[in-house]
């Protein structure tokens, strides 16, 4: 049903979104690997001066989604770009634990 409580009109896909996963979960590290049946991308949360990450999601796709995936990516970054101009990438890859750079915490 709709918001006005009508049913879906012939091939309309309802996608239900409960709270928890609409609060969303930070990641700033994706780790991808691939076999000839599925890509694995895990999303890690590095967290400055811990020598150990955790996994926060594991998204598993067929290499068909994998692509519509990266062609729906390209996309929307091209229309953010347009928005809030160019993304800036550093093609050096920080050493890990990565240090974000502020002062260190001392207890």
């Amino acid at each position: 049903m709709d918001n006005q409580g009508n049913a879906p009109k012939g091939n309309e896909l309802q996608i239900e979104l409960n709270e928890e996963i609409a609060e969303g979960t930070y990641s700033n590290l994706a780790i991808i690997n691939h076999s000839n049946t599925e890509f694995v991308v895990d999303f890690v949360r590095i967290m400055p001066g811990v020598p150990k990450a955790k996994v926060q999601s594991r998204i598993i796709l067929t290499p068909h989604h994998a692509k519509r995936l990266l062609m729906a990516l390209t996309e929307n970054i091209s229309r953010y770009e347009e928005v809030f101009g160019q993304i800036e990438v550093n093609d050096q890859i920080p050493p890990l634990p990565m240090n974000f750079g502020g002062p260190t915490g001392m207890a």
